[in-house]
């Protein structure tokens, strides 16, 4: 196989190599640098082992390619020895005896550095959201939080007059996970999402019960009026019909129950869950506020989808859609990056052509004009939406912008 010239910072020092294209960072760091502080765990980007900075941001470095990191700048936890944080951690974990094998310790500490910096007002509930994806087979994780909560604590201490948190990373904690979760923090918990200016408005208690999360936004129009639009908007099953894997069981004006099912290639998930819902007619503009679990991979995740409706003119309605998501556990390591916005861009896209199809058979079926169509009882779900598909658009989008 062919090498490729490489030149990459590791540490504050400008390095050339040869590499094959196939090369992990992670090998690269280990065999041609002889950096083995980055432990190899999962190889799967799961467990967080091999965490390491790329251009700042933590980043899993059994799964980039160290071709892909060419002209970036790596930090290994070789690299922090004169880092003020990474002592103050080096220290707390050594206190509240937050290691044991170590195998997991150096990207335990690089993702640990990360949350310090950036939710310096965090408290433990919010660090074990924080740091969920690095997982232990040691310690039983509470040394852990006790020694980073400690080391936020001392800081912010010392720093009481100045500290100013960054405004992504100022988040209050989540409220306990639920046993079950609805269709909508499912919808969430595959696809994350932003609040919009026009959706974050939707109703007043938004700002008040604002949870942590990652934020995607998106948009579409239907072409249907938006007192038709809002009609279709209140009943539940039909609007879960047209969303690919979701399933309503149980709802009232105010509550649902169901579940959402998408797969990886051979790997599915099918969270199930509960869910409030609002709504204002005034504003044409709702939420939908719930948790939900995964029993195959024990992952949790909570989800807020707050919507938007305004005129688009010509008889259209635009639909401007929120998602706040926050997923713990295994899959969280499928939450990130453009992946997770190329798959909720599919799903919104999805959504609104089934909508739009719904409502159009709607008016054109012997019941009132623009009155969506509901699918037949005991109906089954609607396919589960196959991210693998997704991954590959995803893959090839990304190999394109390098060149």
């Amino acid at each position: 196989m062919s090498m490729q010239a490489i030149n990459m910072t590791i540490n504050g020092e400008k390095i050339q190599a040869l590499v094959e294209p196939r090369t992990h960072l992670g090998d690269f760091l280990r065999d041609n640098q002889r950096l083995t502080g980055t432990h190899l765990g999962c190889e799967h980007g799961v467990c967080g082992a091999c965490t390491v900075l790329i251009e700042g941001v933590p980043s899993r470095a059994c799964i980039a390619y160290a071709v892909a990191c060419d002209g970036q700048q790596v930090r290994t936890i070789e690299g922090f020895e004169e880092d003020e944080v990474m002592a103050q951690l080096r220290t707390a974990f050594s206190r509240f005896h937050a290691l044991q094998c170590g195998f997991c310790t150096p990207g335990m500490l690089i993702s640990a550095r990360d949350v310090v910096l950036r939710c310096p007002t965090a408290d433990a509930h919010e660090v074990r959201v924080q740091m969920s994806g690095n997982l232990c087979r040691c310690t039983g994780y509470q040394g852990i939080i006790n020694a980073i909560v400690s080391v936020i604590e001392s800081r912010r201490a010392a720093n009481a007059d100045r500290v100013e948190p960054v405004a992504t990373a100022a988040r209050a904690p989540l409220p306990s996970f639920q046993a079950v979760a609805n269709q909508a923090s499912a919808a969430a918990s595959v696809a994350p999402a932003t609040a919009s200016p026009t959706a974050a408005a939707a109703t007043p208690s938004d700002t008040a019960n604002k949870k942590p999360g990652t934020r995607i936004e998106d948009a579409f129009e239907v072409d249907h009026p938006i007192d038709v639009v809002w009609e279709a908007f209140a009943d539940m099953p039909k609007v879960a019909a047209c969303l690919p894997g979701a399933e309503i069981t149980e709802h009232t004006p105010t509550s649902i129950k169901g579940k959402i099912s998408t797969k990886f290639g051979p790997m599915r998930a099918a969270f199930v869950g509960s869910a409030a819902l609002e709504r204002n007619a005034a504003t044409h503009a709702g939420s939908i506020r719930g948790a939900g679990t995964d029993s195959l991979s024990n992952s949790r995740a909570r989800g807020d989808i707050t919507y938007a409706l305004s005129d688009a003119g010509n008889g259209r309605t635009r639909v401007a859609v929120a998602i706040e998501y926050s997923l713990q556990g295994p899959l969280a390591q499928f939450s990130r990056g453009g992946l997770v916005k190329e798959f909720v861009k599919k799903m919104v896209a999805d959504f609104a052509a089934n909508l739009n199809a719904r409502l159009g058979a709607g008016s054109s079926a012997s019941g009132a004009p623009g009155e969506a169509v509901a699918a037949p009882a005991g109906a089954a779900p609607m396919s589960p939406m196959d991210a693998a598909g997704v991954f590959w658009r995803w893959m090839v989008s990304t190999i394109k912008s390098w060149f």
